[in-house]
């Protein structure tokens, strides 16, 4: 914690109220939220940022769009663009944003993916398509629309019972707003994590008696992926690191724990890189980084022979589990 954020601890309970009155004015109707009959299914956290959003968001589509009409809805964040936006041929990460690309850019051809700010307007539109559920991502704290079905996310080292709210801690709501959420995932855990340290977590969580808690790994792809053509990382040494996400700690203490030498350079999530940053890229000879960051880089010629991004993907403990409760939500 830097010494601004514990300088702003002042601010904390003055947040932590406004954000408390917020949601106890929807919870008992005073401000409206709107349902619908449509499954609607988001995907979020009480956290800023960080969690695992985009990967769980892949996972519901690859888990349902063999059956279902599936359809994602994001804000866009820092996109070029403004009001509701339908991806198409000609979409970029400047038109709807670096996560939702990646979306369309992997499931173009079975899935619909949309970018609103404001989700109702987004969701009114969208129903037009016809699809069978919707997918919000990152609309957790957008509480004027109220989604059939949470999927709250919390990551292993910084699990939202530990945290407190912005400023000075990460928490966009107070902790009590968890108890919206259907499902509850611990994501980002340590391999081989014993049912010991669950359950201390679980108790931690205290969930209520509708919620279900799952734990979930992060599994790194065996090859790095370019334009056209894959290769093993290990063979790209020494290589230079890009990432512009919030959380690169899992990623860097991957790469080191398989011993591989690189250089980090580290921007702030969602980073739109400059023309003078393109330029400085373009001297390194091989350039790894996340598969999102490479919706925003991969525009640039003068970094495709040399740019390669590394696939992650989420492993959930008792998936079947999961995954049942999900299709069940949109069958009913």
């Amino acid at each position: 914690m830097n010494i601004i954020r514990k300088l702003l601890f002042p601010v904390v309970p003055i947040y932590f109220m406004v954000t408390w009155l917020r949601n106890k004015l929807y919870d008992l109707g005073i401000k409206k939220s709107k349902s619908y009959k449509l499954p609607v299914i988001c995907v979020g956290n009480l956290s800023a940022g960080g969690t695992g959003k985009t990967p769980m968001i892949e996972y519901l589509i690859r888990l349902l769009k063999d059956d279902f009409k599936v359809a994602t809805l994001s804000r866009g964040y820092k996109r070029k663009t403004e009001g509701f936006q339908l991806a198409n041929t000609a979409a970029t990460a400047d038109t709807i944003g670096d996560e939702p690309f990646q979306f369309y850019t992997k499931f173009k051809d079975s899935i619909l993916v949309a970018v609103d700010a404001d989700r109702k307007h987004g969701i009114e539109i969208l129903q037009n398509e016809k699809p069978d559920v919707i997918l919000l991502d990152d609309a957790y704290q957008h509480r004027k629309v109220s989604a059939g079905f949470n999927v709250l996310l919390s990551t292993y080292a910084n699990p939202f019972f530990k945290d407190i709210v912005l400023p000075t801690g990460n928490l966009r709501e107070p902790r009590s707003g968890s108890k919206r959420a259907d499902v509850i995932i611990v994501t980002k855990c340590p391999k081989g994590l014993n049912a010991s340290e669950k359950s201390n977590i679980v108790k931690r969580i205290s969930p209520e008696t509708h919620q279900h808690v799952f734990f979930s790994t992060i599994d790194y792809a065996k090859s790095v992926i370019a334009a056209d053509k894959t290769e093993y990382i290990e063979n790209l040494v020494p290589f230079t690191l890009v990432t512009g996400i919030a959380n690169a700690k899992p990623l860097v203490n991957y790469l080191n724990e398989k011993n591989l030498k690189f250089e980090h350079l580290n921007f702030k999530d969602h980073y739109n890189f400059t023309l003078n940053d393109i330029e400085n890229l373009a001297q390194k000879e091989v350039i790894v980084t996340t598969e999102k960051d490479y919706m925003r880089l991969k525009q640039y010629d003068s970094l495709k022979e040399k740019l390669f991004y590394l696939p992650i993907a989420v492993n959930i403990d008792d998936a079947d589990k999961l995954n049942t409760l999900i299709k069940a939500f949109v069958k009913h």
